[in-house]
């Protein structure tokens, strides 16, 4: 017989992700509505949990009493529910579940701590609450381990028992073996449920595989309107239904999702994009947390297959969980190989004594007031030195390499002017620094490439440096770089942090070296000097 499918949308809470839960109120009313015309069976509000104060326009609720905006009146069927993180919420605080607008409760919790997280089912059931089990990682259990969890989940007698592709990993085989678990083991008036996350762009063909499968249980799948969610994001609402109509004889509305994309999820799209990219692809091969994607894609130093080297490198029993010192750490000590290289020190010191020296970042000022940079260089006789790129407006000037992607891109470049950091690995340069002496404290910026080539200059007891193309960063990212090629998109909060760390760090500096800007300092927020 075939079972009965389901769709849960949980764009309120895992699109969260990609937006600090900072959806604003009034967006958060009419997604509701809209996903209730659109006739989604049951609709995920956002997070309960105790580690967050409540702000209106968020949707991390720390009492039931804050979604009071529920209507329960004009619910039309609808369930409405709320996820737990096992360990951030106790069951005893809940209030019963009488003529409260929330229907349901879903507990996610990690294998580890399954006896506490059912324990707290158990509350949250008696409470009158309908019970949704989402064991995070569900690969991560064997056989053995996942049949023993399915039968206390049985004792429970939840609403509902998830299989969860949290890191995108699952291929259709390791979807069925689950799957078979959960069917043969299961008490039958129990729905299971299926949240996938779309790192290997499986979460739509692994849905649709889900439904051709005859079963004794309902069947509920999760989805988010647009995909939106952490890392490269989930199963989409919209193509999700508009499959369900066509194969199932379902009468989804689509037109409101449509709605929420084009009115509400587009402008979060724009500031933070989630969706399949091979950062998180890799996550998923390395059966690893997706922040540790998100955190290394950040850096925008690495290629991917310098990406890949690093996640080898990571602890089997670190991966699950991201743990950001842990991410620097590997980080750190990756960039950190290689040695110092000192022949061509005491040379370089002598050719810096005496002279004006330039630093030229390739913001977009470098290119926008490239004759105030030629004229300053030629009528001083200044040293100039460009960072991550070769100025085409300067022959041969020294270059400062401490970016493994942009040293790769770069052609026809005199080996013998490069500066270049112990990461680095080039048979033929002039000098080699030292990686870890030319890091700062600030870690959106720690090794931020500007700032690494004023503490090299420094070390070598330089204590005037001009500076070009130092704009800071914009979040229109065709505004950063003089030249396209070098553009990159990042979020507005990593944008925010890097322009106050590399202020912060420069205002440090200025206690033993002048900083004068010769081009304007754009989102530096600094006078020249």
């Amino acid at each position: 017989m075939r079972n009965m499918i389901q769709v849960l949308d949980c764009t309120l809470r895992d699109g969260g992700y990609c937006n600090n839960w900072e959806f604003g109120y009034e967006n958060i009313v009419k997604i509701i509505n809209k996903l209730s015309l659109a006739g989604i069976d049951t609709i995920e509000c956002g997070f309960l949990t105790n580690k967050e104060k409540y702000e209106i326009n968020r949707t991390k609720y720390s009492d039931l009493k804050q979604l009071s905006f529920l209507n329960p009146q004009n619910k039309s069927g609808k369930k409405f529910v709320v996820m737990v993180n096992d360990g951030e919420y106790d069951a005893n605080q809940l209030e019963e579940c009488r003529s409260n607008a929330l229907d349901g409760i879903r507990l996610a919790f990690h294998k580890e701590n399954a006896e506490r997280a059912l324990h707290q089912g158990k509350i949250i059931k008696e409470k009158g609450y309908q019970l949704f089990l989402q064991p995070m990682v569900s690969l991560n259990y064997t056989d053995e381990e996942f049949i023993r969890l399915i039968h206390k989940a049985n004792e429970i007698q939840p609403y509902a028992f998830y299989i969860v592709d949290s890191f995108g990993k699952m291929k259709q085989k390791d979807l069925m073996r689950l799957f078979c678990l959960v069917e043969n083991n299961l008490d039958k008036d129990i729905s299971i449920g299926f949240h996938s996350h779309n790192n290997m762009q499986l979460a739509y063909s692994n849905a649709q595989y889900l439904t051709t499968i005859a079963s004794a249980h309902n069947l509920i799948i999760d989805v988010s309107v647009y995909g939106m969610g952490r890392g490269a994001g989930n199963l989409n609402t919209e193509l999700f239904l508009e499959y369900l109509n066509e194969n199932y004889g379902t009468y989804y509305t689509l037109s409101p999702l449509l709605d929420i994309i084009d009115e509400i999820l587009n402008d979060f799209f724009q500031r933070k994009q989630w969706g399949y990219s091979l950062p998180n692809y890799l996550s998923a091969i390395h059966n690893a947390h997706p922040n540790y994607a998100e955190y290394l894609d950040n850096k925008k130093t690495l290629t991917v297959k310098e990406m890949n080297e690093i996640f080898q490198l990571m602890e089997a029993g670190k991966r699950h969980y991201f743990d950001r010192g842990y991410a620097e750490t590997l980080y750190l000590s990756y960039m950190e190989r290689g040695s110092r290289k000192n022949e061509y020190n005491n040379q370089f010191k002598s050719i810096l004594h005496d002279k004006k020296v330039l630093l030229i970042a390739p913001g977009k000022s470098s290119e926008e007031e490239k004759e105030t940079i030629i004229e300053f260089v030629e009528s001083n006789e200044a040293l100039a030195i460009s960072i991550n790129f070769k100025y085409p407006h300067l022959l041969e000037p020294y270059v400062f390499i401490s970016n493994l992607r942009r040293y790769r891109e770069m052609k026809n470049i005199n080996m013998d002017r490069c500066i270049i950091t112990s990461n680095i690995k080039a048979d033929k340069f002039y000098i080699q620094a030292e990686y870890k002496e030319l890091l700062n404290d600030v870690e959106a910026v720690c090794d931020n490439a500007g700032l690494m080539a004023i503490r090299f200059l420094m070390i070598y007891g330089v204590r005037e440096i001009y500076l070009a193309g130092f704009d800071g960063y914009s979040h229109a990212y065709q505004d950063n770089y003089g030249d396209d090629k070098h553009a990159m998109v990042m979020d507005g909060q990593t944008i925010k942090l890097m322009n106050e760390g590399m202020k912060k760090v420069m205002e440090d500096y200025e206690k033993n070296v002048n900083l004068i800007f010769l081009t304007h300092s754009g989102n530096l927020i600094r006078q020249i000097k």
